[in-house]
């Protein structure tokens, strides 16, 4: 009886341990002194020739979807873009996020585009994996339909995390 006990006191340690490591939040502070939260990327798609990372960022009012790709156009063509992105979830519906800002970060060998999430997606968001993303960066080569393979579920573990933060 007593390593039943045992068992079930191991087997608890490690769920818990294991939720508790699923939000691992990071912070940084913005040249402008706004402070911004972000979970660090996780690759939902990968092959020989191109990936896409993508992780959810929030200023704690809004929230984003970080995108990315690799490989990236350069820095004066990644500048164009302007173009939303189109998201399609596990509920067999399109969501249009807009596009927020494009960053080149880490001395410009990682591109990272931005994408507003409407705060009336964000329920769905939270519920339904990601399927494909559409990125459509008019005006560069860069337009591409991602369906994703790897990590489907890290947007909801994402904002389940963020949201119970919110909560506390």
């Amino acid at each position: 009886m007593k390593k039943i006990g045992f068992v079930f006191f191991v087997l608890f340690f490690l769920v818990n341990n294991k939720a508790t490591a699923q939000c691992d939040i990071k912070n940084r502070i913005l040249a402008d002194g706004s402070m911004v939260y972000y979970f660090d990327p996780e690759v939902f798609y990968t092959t020989t020739s191109k990936s896409l990372k993508i992780n959810i960022v929030t200023d704690k009012e809004h929230y984003f979807i970080a995108l990315q790709p690799t490989p990236f156009p350069p820095k004066k063509e990644g500048k164009k873009i302007k173009d939303d992105l189109i998201m399609h979830l596990a509920d067999n519906k399109t969501y249009k996020l807009a596009h927020y800002d494009t960053q080149y970060i880490k001395n410009d060998s990682i591109m990272q585009v931005l994408y507003l999430i409407d705060d009336k997606d964000l329920d769905s968001f939270s519920k339904f994996e990601a399927l494909v993303a559409e990125i459509k960066m008019e005006g560069t080569e860069f337009v591409r339909d991602y369906n994703f393979k790897l990590h489907k579920r890290a947007i909801i573990r994402q904002l389940a995390c963020f949201l119970k933060e919110e909560e506390k």
